[in-house]
């Protein structure tokens, strides 16, 4: 079988695979599972927002390729990035006989592929994986890389492993059932991704004027393109011990704002929008950036449906609490990913405690 000319390929030590995004990718699952040598039986994991739009027709075509397959639907929601939710997934699986040849499909968004990955992870020491996401945010960032994870009540992602998925497979076209809400937040991911390492991009998508209009390869191809970024820095840094913790801009008050708000109130993207707003003001205060680099981010994320503020009622000690124990401390010092202008940006460690302080005592 030919590769088509829209593929993307992720080369790291932990394992290599192939990126397809393409409008009606999905169609072709069953040939690719056979072309990377996935011939066990297959389990979909999938949510129960996403599981009626596509799972049906997925079985009946993996059915019809020889493939057996059971299928197993998530409340939708943060809330099943759960140990509780995932022992029940080990319950499905090892109670209906899984074994190492077989493969786990996380059929959804960002939630489904951390929690079904870190499935994956660590069932029989780990089983294949392949990514089938159907939101933005999920297929330019969270399926490529290899992170899955489960929340804890201190901090999100905390519980997880590397796994790096067979295959990853994004159809565009998945996104027409997606919430507006939810592609918005999709949209920070691509914003993080533009601002971090592809200067063109950010001007690309200053110049779209009906975000809402965008679909078939226009939209593909602007997937593809914050695909290669998110690509480039895994194939340089699997592990995130380096450069890969550029990707975590916006992340670090982000993932402190989505868990002070209760998981689920506010999605992952939105959480990342203000973070980037915030983290972006922290740079500015640094000298790493002038106002007009913070004021023109913020009007980008304005335009593709974003939010910059603050929930009101969060605590500032709170939030630094929650920086202190996110996974990238090292020694008691946070690791900040701060731009440096549009197009580049670098990590930090030296950024004082006030100095935050004084920014989300001010947003």
């Amino acid at each position: 079988m030919k590769d088509p000319p829209d593929h993307l390929y992720v080369t790291t030590p932990g394992g290599s695979y192939e990126v397809l995004v393409a409008d009606g990718a999905l169609d072709h699952l069953p040939e690719r599972l056979q072309h990377i040598g996935l011939r066990g039986a297959v389990w979909l994991v999938s949510d129960r927002q996403v599981f009626p739009h596509y799972a049906p027709a997925l079985i009946e075509r993996l059915h019809t390729a020889g493939y057996a397959v059971q299928g197993y639907a998530v409340p939708a929601g943060e809330t099943s990035k759960d140990l509780t939710v995932a022992a029940q997934l080990y319950d499905w699986l090892i109670g209906n006989g899984v074994e190492r040849r077989d493969v786990v499909l996380a059929l959804g968004g960002g939630v489904v592929g951390d929690l079904a990955g870190f499935v994956a992870a660590t069932v029989l020491r780990g089983v294949a994986l392949v990514h089938l996401p159907t939101t933005l945010l999920a297929m330019v960032d969270s399926a490529i890389g290899g992170k899955t994870g489960v929340n804890h009540p201190l901090g999100k992602n905390l519980i997880g492993a590397f796994h790096q998925p067979r295959l990853v497979l994004a159809d565009p076209a998945t996104l027409a059932t997606l919430p507006l809400r939810e592609l918005c937040a999709g949209w920070a991911e691509v914003i993080k991704h533009a601002v971090i390492r592809d200067a063109g991009l950010f001007t690309h998508l200053e110049s779209i004027a009906d975000p809402a209009s965008l679909s078939g390869e226009t939209l593909a191809a602007i997937i593809r393109r914050a695909v290669r970024v998110k690509i480039d820095i895994v194939n340089a840094d699997e592990r995130e011990t380096g450069e890969r913790m550029l990707l975590n801009y916006g992340h670090t008050l982000g993932h402190a704002i989505e868990a002070a708000c209760g998981y689920g109130d506010l999605l992952h993207g939105e959480a990342v929008a203000i973070g980037m707003h915030l983290e972006a003001q922290i740079a500015g205060r640094l000298g790493m950036v002038d106002r007009a680099f913070v004021e023109r981010q913020a009007r980008l994320l304005h335009i593709w449906g974003l939010s910059t503020d603050l929930p009101p009622g969060l605590s500032v000690d709170d939030l630094i609490a929650r920086t202190l124990r996110d996974k990238k401390v090292r020694g008691g010092k946070v690791r900040w990913a701060l731009p440096a202008g549009i197009g580049t940006a670098t990590v930090r460690d030296d950024v004082p405690e006030s100095l935050v302080r004084a920014v989300l005592a001010e947003a």
